[in-house]
């Protein structure tokens, strides 16, 4: 009896611990979005780091590093400005040829549905009651993107100062462990830094595998700026399954929007659902393959609970933040079993004997 309610005690103890180290993570996200992505950034340019730091002086090395990876940022961003002013610019072109396929849908919607007309005004009203609030969205709009660029460029400091500092961190974690342990925290620390390298290296050769299998289908479609829409669509799964989805909206209001043929949507979906068959049962495998040692089933919950913590930041960094946890689950032997779990390795068979 005793037995059961000190385990009951412990399961209740973990569930609420859990529980708070979530919530806390959602309430800081200003605070840890930024740091753990500067984690992963740094991790996956320190290879690059540490060659330039045989040249070069280390706070050098890693500003050049930071101003990297700012400069692609900002290029991703420019990109994707770019398409939506294209998407603004051929706006009333897209109105006048999809108003009388919305017509024609609205009247098949009052014929085969227990919609009226009423209804339908009633949405409208609705809708044009949604400006009278316009001046306190504007100000949280300018909150929130005020926000964002504070975190942005904070993220490119956090950045230099890991990458510059990265021996003070080190060196920490081995004097805090005792002295049999410090060949394990090594090897922990050495297999964690791989892992975002080959992660976003193996994503790398799958994107540009992706923008030409997509670029050939929705340039036979006849969708417009198939290139840019191809580059972004291939860069957009960086962002596990909601990407995907993302990129075929953009295909669909580039291409069908803005021309009304129905051949042309039925070229998006086509391209779409072929490439991501080859991205899932052949590119995925052999490109990305055993870069990132998580089983995909777990890979679909860190995503999942990525996009709860912190939305679409949280999602990217699911995959690589998972790889990591489960390369020290995997490191340390009371751990193992853990890490096995999480990982695509098998657990080992009992004896018959």
């Amino acid at each position: 009896m005793f037995t059961n309610k000190k385990l009951l005690f412990y399961v209740t103890a973990i569930i609420v611990s859990i529980y708070f180290l979530f919530l806390g993570m959602t309430k800081a996200k200003g605070f840890f979005a930024p740091l753990f992505t500067a984690i992963i950034l740094s991790l996956v340019v320190l290879p690059l780091s540490q060659r330039l730091e045989k040249k070069i002086k280390k706070p050098v090395a890693a500003i050049l590093n930071s101003l990297l990876l700012f400069l692609i940022s900002v290029g991703l961003m420019a990109l994707v400005s770019y398409q939506i002013r294209s998407f603004a610019d051929d706006w009333p072109q897209i109105k006048e040829t999809m108003a009388p396929k919305i017509e024609q849908l609205k009247e098949f919607a009052l014929a085969h549905s227990p919609l009226d007309q009423e209804d339908i005004k009633e949405a409208k009203n609705s809708s044009s009651d949604v400006s009278s609030g316009a001046s306190d969205k504007i100000t949280a709009f300018m909150s929130s993107l005020s926000s964002f660029f504070a975190n942005y460029l904070l993220t490119f400091v956090y950045v230099f100062f890991l990458l510059n500092y990265r021996h003070i961190f080190k060196n920490f974690l081995l004097t805090v462990f005792p002295d049999e342990k410090r060949e394990t925290v090594k090897t922990i620390i050495n297999k964690s830094a791989r892992v975002a390298p080959q992660y976003l290296l193996g994503k790398l050769i799958l994107m540009g595998l992706l923008a030409v299998l997509y670029s050939i289908g929705l340039g036979i479609s006849g969708v417009n700026n198939f290139i840019l829409v191809s580059v972004i669509a291939a860069v957009l799964t960086l962002i596990p399954y909601i990407g995907n989805i993302i990129g075929f909206t953009m295909a669909v209001a580039f291409g069908f929007l803005t021309s009304g043929d129905t051949t042309v949507l039925i070229g998006i979906a086509l391209t779409f659902t072929v490439t991501q068959f080859m991205e899932s049962y052949v590119l995925q495998p052999y490109v990305v393959g055993e870069r990132v040692d998580v089983h995909p089933f777990f890979v679909i919950l860190s995503v999942i609970l990525g996009n709860l913590v912190w939305g679409v930041i949280g999602m990217i960094l699911a995959i690589p933040v998972m790889g990591i946890i489960t390369v020290v689950l995997l490191n340390i032997k009371s751990l193992e079993p853990y890490g096995i779990l999480f990982s695509k390795r098998e657990f080992p068979k009992e004896s018959d004997s």
